[in-house]
C-alpha cells in the first residue's frame, strides 16, 4: 500500500483533509499527518516567512520523508514558494496544495482576484499565479482580497463565523474571469462563492487530489 504524507498548518484542515484526500483517490492509501501551526501563524503576525521558518519548514519536510511516505504533500499555500527552494534537497515527490489551482486558474482569464482570510498567503499565490500566466504567454492582473477577521473565527474554530464573512464579501465581487480560494480552509465556500459572484472560482484541495493520483499512479 503506497502512502503519503501531509504537512499542515491550520488545525480545522489537518482535522478534514485526510478524509478528503482518501475519498478522491481510486486507491487505498496510509496517510501521516504533520501538524505545525507555527508555520501559519507567525508569518502572519510578524509579515514575512523568516529564515528560522524555512530552516523548520524544511526539517518539517524532512521529517515527513523520514517516514518513508510515497508523496508529500502541503496543504498551506503561504509554504508553496519555500517547498520550491526545498524540493531539490528531498528525493520524495513534494506537492504544494496550489499547484494545480495556480495552474487552471490562468486558463479562464487573465483578470484574477485571490480571495485569503490570512495576509500570509497573498503573495505567495499571487507569485505562484502570476509565475503560470507566464509560462502560458499572458500578463494577468491579479487582485486580491484578504479578510483577516475571517481568519482570525478559523483559529477559534468559529468556522460559521468564517462562512458568514466570506459570503457577505462575496456580495462585492463581480468581473472577474477567475477567483481563487487562496486557502484550503475555504474550500467548502467554492461553489457557493461562485454561485454569489457569478465568477468561475478554484479552490485547491480537489485538484490538489488529482495531481496526487496522478503522481501514486506513475510509482
Amino acid at each position: 500500500m503506497k502512502s503519503i504524507a501531509l504537512i499542515h498548518t491550520v488545525k480545522s484542515v489537518a482535522n478534514t483533509f485526510e478524509d478528503t484526500l482518501k475519498n478522491g483517490l481510486s486507491e487505498e492509501v496510509k496517510v501521516y499527518n504533520l501538524l505545525d501551526e507555527f508555520l501559519a501563524k507567525n508569518p502572519n503576525e510578524i509579515g514575512e516567512f523568516t529564515i528560522e521558518n524555512r530552516n523548520r519548514l524544511f526539517n518539517d519536510v524532512k521529517t515527513a520523508e523520514m517516514t518513508g511516505a510515497d508523496v508529500i504533500v502541503t496543504t498551506c499555500s503561504t509554504l508553496t514558494p519555500v517547498i520550491e527552494m526545498i524540493r531539490p534537497f528531498v528525493k520524495t515527490p513534494v506537492i504544494a496544495i496550489d499547484d494545480a489551482m495556480a495552474k487552471k486558474s490562468v486558463t479562464f482569464g487573465p483578470k484574477i482576484l485571490v480571495m485569503a482570510t490570512a495576509e500570509s498567503t497573498i503573495g505567495p499565490t499571487k507569485a505562484k499565479v502570476a509565475a503560470e500566466a507566464a509560462m502560458a504567454g499572458m500578463e494577468p492582473q491579479i487582485s486580491d482580497l484578504v479578510m483577516m477577521d475571517a481568519f482570525k473565527a478559523m483559529q477559534a474554530l468559529d468556522m460559521d463565523e468564517h462562512d458568514r464573512i466570506l459570503r457577505e464579501r462575496a456580495k462585492e465581487i463581480k468581473g472577474y474571469d477567475c477567483i481563487v480560494l487562496a486557502q484550503a480552509s475555504m474550500a467548502h465556500m467554492e461553489a457557493e462563492i461562485e454561485k454569489i459572484t457569478g465568477c468561475p472560482t478554484l479552490s485547491s484541495p480537489s485538484l490538489c487530489i488529482a495531481q496526487v493520483e496522478e503522481t501514486i499512479k506513475r510509482i
